[in-house]
């Protein structure tokens, strides 16, 4: 799976949103200018995240986007898959190598591992709340179980003490 653009820009801006969540709302040339992307490609996903009912959109002086739901309802399968339209792309639907081998009426032994792929990469973007992302970097390792990193300078590992633990691929 490759993570793209739109998906990573997705949850920057999502995440940009939360963080300000009480704070009404915020131009897309504002989110743009405070996260360094560009404007245009910020736009385009706010429209895309607008019509998922991610954000919604104010008109007038004081206008622009925030979230349409509190930071724990989002997950961040729901940002990408607005965002990109898809988590992740099963070829054999979307690309197909032949139409007749590809397609649902065929034996096919590979794809039963592309779905399960898509399922697990589903259920942990799932259990990943925009939320979650407010928390430092170290804390939100410990929560979807991803090792811990040394802290720099020191002969320390940073282990948090996670109030809960995400559920990981296993």
């Amino acid at each position: 799976m490759r993570i793209t653009t739109l998906a990573e820009y997705g949850v920057i801006c999502a995440l940009h949103l939360a963080r300000r969540y009480d704070e009404g709302p915020i131009t897309g040339r504002e989110i743009a200018a405070g996260e360094r992307l560009p404007v245009d490609y910020v736009e385009q996903i706010l429209l895309r995240l607008r019509r998922a009912g991610i954000v919604k959109s104010t008109r007038g002086a004081r206008g622009g986007y925030s979230l349409a739901r509190a930071p724990q309802e989002l997950s961040i399968r729901d940002v990408i898959a607005a965002s990109e339209l898809t988590t992740f792309d099963v070829h054999c639907s979307t690309h197909p190598v032949e139409e007749e081998r590809c397609s649902a009426a065929h034996n096919c032994s590979i794809r039963p591992v592309w779905m399960a792929l898509q399922q697990k990469i589903d259920d942990v973007l799932e259990s990943v709340r925009l939320a979650d992302l407010l928390e430092d970097e170290v804390i939100v390792r410990a929560r979807v179980g991803v090792a811990t990193r040394p802290v720099p300078g020191s002969d320390r590992e940073l282990v948090p003490a996670a109030d809960r633990a995400l559920p990981v691929l296993g």
